[in-house]
């Protein structure tokens, strides 16, 4: 209680502004879920943790003031990404002083799922949106060309007969990348039991995340061709964010199906 005390007063501020990022972010707001899934894991392994004998290490020390000297390091350097990831190496850090090793390792998934919650810095974003976009730009290019559409692509513009497509920081495909790479790694946790597989479906969702919101704007260039701007704005530019998520996720599913059968077939040989 002493430690799940000062654990309060060291982050009830920033665990506070993480919630209201959640809020305000569309590209985070499944971080809402993720200490409920992460509470619910700690839970399906209550009968492993009770065979757990509690022996307290030290370097459960090490480890929590390593995360404290990210807390301080963040809080005077104002770089929120690493005050948040400091919970979680503290939490990991008090786990292994508290319990022990055994007990850390019971409880490692959990733990180490909590940093789905945590935003990505905006130096790694920035980094990883422009390539996204010009991925995506060129593969919408190669579609609309192969459907006889006259396009010409400059950098992440695509321009077209009637009217000019830019894709933006917020049309890269890193919302469903971040959202569907935490989906994926929980239906990879619920779907398989073997270690290799799940790691397969979660390493699955990156090239999926990235293919289907090419496919998007390739979508969104035909529609502006044929319908005009307008129908490639509002409501369909919303939704089809929704729809392009829910087809990238059942193909992640597909994949996920086939390697269920993979394991069936070497146990019947």
């Amino acid at each position: 209680m002493v430690l799940a005390g000062l654990l309060t007063v060291l982050y009830h501020d920033i665990l506070f502004r993480l919630g209201v990022q959640w809020y305000v972010d569309p590209n985070y707001s499944h971080g809402f879920l993720v200490p409920v899934l992460s509470a619910y894991f700690v839970w399906e392994r209550r009968t492993r943790l009770a065979r757990v004998m509690p022996r307290p290490s030290w370097w459960g020390a090490g480890v929590t003031l390593l995360g404290l000297l990210m807390l301080g390091i963040g809080q005077v350097g104002a770089e929120l990404f690493l005050q948040r990831v400091s919970l979680v190496v503290v939490l990991a850090g008090l786990v292994l002083l508290v319990l022990g090793r055994d007990a850390l390792t019971v409880l490692s998934f959990p733990i180490a799922f909590l940093l789905f919650m945590v935003p990505l810095p905006a130096i790694v974003v920035n980094a990883v949106a422009f390539p996204l976009q010009g991925f995506a730009a060129q593969t919408a290019t190669v579609c609309l060309l192969a459907l006889d559409v006259p396009v010409l692509r400059e950098g992440n513009v695509i321009t077209l007969a009637k009217t000019s497509l830019e894709v933006a920081e917020a049309c890269s495909g890193i919302r469903s990348l971040v959202s569907l790479l935490a989906l994926g790694t929980v239906y990879a946790y619920f779907a398989e039991n073997v270690r290799w597989k799940r790691w397969v479906i979660v390493a699955a969702s990156v090239p999926v995340a990235i293919a289907a919101n090419a496919f998007r704007v390739a979508g969104t260039g035909i529609l502006a061709h044929y319908f005009g701007v307008e129908a490639a704005q509002g409501f369909y530019h919303d939704f089809s964010g929704w729809l392009v998520f829910a087809a990238a996720f059942i193909l992640l599913l597909g994949i996920g199906t086939v390697l269920g059968r993979i394991g069936r077939r070497e146990q019947r040989a």
